[in-house]
């Protein structure tokens, strides 16, 4: 039997320190669970660039769920933790055509045309590139309108991405730059960061959006 429960991954940034209080909160409205990494964020603060200070620790929480038990647990969170203060954090979701693996989120079959029909105001930017790139990403980004973004750690292990330590194959340390931008300024923001970064060139890095669907904390 099919299951057409529409499906959403649920993103909260916050300061280091409240990624756990997060999934509590979270998991009391019926959210099953998930994944917090690390990551940090960038501030438009000359006082604080000057000091090497523009750097903020921040926590990712990942978290999936059926569409109205995220949507539910969106706005409570957003009254628990006031993302419509500043610097109290961001959440948002974004569409998930399907998951494999649980038995909390049953969903087989998802009605892509529904999907398609929604327009979204928000654009989820994504991009992969190596470890010590990601200022030149956020300040490309900045050109074009994005009002800054978070750094996340990673390692790669694409076709490009090896290279040999005592001649044993290595996965370089990559960074992923997370930039929530208005529809608007989506394709300036992606065409400036391909421009500046060469991103077409082979191993220089990738770039992905995803519609964002629902949001608390932009301004």
């Amino acid at each position: 039997m099919q299951n057409n429960a529409e499906i959403e991954l649920l993103c909260v940034i916050v300061n280091f320190g409240l990624g756990s209080k997060v999934m509590k909160f979270s998991k009391q409205m019926g959210m099953p669970g998930g994944t917090i990494f690390l990551g940090r964020g960038t501030v438009n603060n000359r006082i604080l660039e000057f000091f090497d200070l523009s750097d903020i620790r921040k926590e990712i929480v990942l978290m999936l769920g059926k569409k109205t038990t995220t949507y539910n647990a969106l706005e409570e969170l957003n009254k628990k933790f006031r993302f419509d203060k500043p610097n109290h954090g961001i959440a948002f979701s974004t569409s998930v055509m399907n998951i494999l693996g649980t038995k909390s989120i049953e969903s087989n079959d998802i009605n892509k045309e529904k999907r398609g029909a929604e327009k979204t105001m928000y654009n989820a930017i994504y991009v992969v590139v190596d470890k010590g790139k990601a200022e030149s990403v956020i300040d490309a980004a900045k050109e074009a309108g994005a009002r800054g973004g978070t750094i996340i750690n990673a390692r790669g292990s694409g076709i490009h991405e090896t290279s040999k330590l005592f001649s044993m194959d290595i996965e370089p340390e990559k960074e992923i730059v997370l930039i929530l931008a208005d529809d608007q300024i989506t394709s300036p923001i992606t065409s400036s960061v391909r421009e500046k970064l060469q991103i077409d060139q082979p191993g220089n890095g990738i770039i992905f959006v995803q519609s964002v669907n629902k949001t608390y904390g932009l301004r």
